[in-house]
């Protein structure tokens, strides 16, 4: 319990919410912890869902995979982000995804519907919890639309171009690190890993980028000649 709420006084989640009044959310809401190992599927495809999930800490992955077993990144949840609130919110609709643990990772889960609803005494602090809750949904559909205008570029180029661009404008700095691989960076792009892999090259030769492994740099074109990583 303690360590839960030193990490929820840091959560999104319970911005603005005393520790006091967290304890008195948590005696209101279910919620468990669970750890996940590498790899390992949080939910699967299919299942009906009846809880969101809050990284404690560890990544979570969101994927899709086809008949043929080809996967494609929905979404990267880092730490302190939600997920699963889509499908619980839905009620009884199955997963069109699954959702896997990228490291070990420890989760923490609270059943929507109780979140959603105001107890009966209606605390002012459970409104708060309700009002966070909305703002991260905003903030998911948000990344989500970026996504979409990363992805609906024509080439390979056009689409690293969109994504490198915007992780710079969210980091404020030309150098940044990605949350992505290179496979990963493919299934979340939707290329072919060899592909994308010597359009970066060429990219780095042209004087438009550097990068060593997850970390970038980016250039301008009055400035393309640069020391490597």
């Amino acid at each position: 319990m303690e360590k839960f709420l030193e990490f929820a006084k840091q959560s999104e989640l319970f911005k603005n919410i005393s520790e006091e009044e967290i304890k008195s959310i948590l005696n209101c809401i279910s919620y468990k912890i669970k750890k996940f190992a590498d790899e390992q599927s949080i939910f699967n495809e299919g299942e009906c869902i009846f809880d969101i999930g809050l990284v404690i800490d560890g990544c979570v992955l969101v994927v899709q995979e086809d008949f043929w077993g080809n996967r494609s990144i929905v979404s990267h949840i880092s730490k302190g982000q939600i997920f699963g609130e889509a499908f619980a919110f839905s009620l009884n609709k199955p997963l069109s995804v699954r959702v896997v643990a990228e490291k070990a990772s420890e989760i923490v889960f609270f059943d929507f519907k109780k979140i959603a609803t105001v107890c009966s005494c209606a605390c002012e602090c459970h409104n708060k919890l309700i009002k966070n809750l909305l703002h991260m949904v905003a903030e998911k559909n948000f990344s989500i639309t970026k996504k979409l205008q990363h992805v609906s570029k024509k080439t390979i180029r056009d689409k690293l171009l969109s994504y490198l661009s915007d992780a710079s404008r969210e980091y404020g700095k030309q150098s940044f690190s990605i949350p992505f691989n290179r496979q990963q960076l493919a299934d979340y792009l939707f290329v072919d890993r060899s592909a994308l892999s010597n359009e970066l090259s060429k990219m780095r030769t042209e004087g438009i980028i550097d990068f060593h492994k997850n970390t970038f740099k980016l250039f301008s074109k009055e400035n393309s000649h640069f020391n490597v990583l």
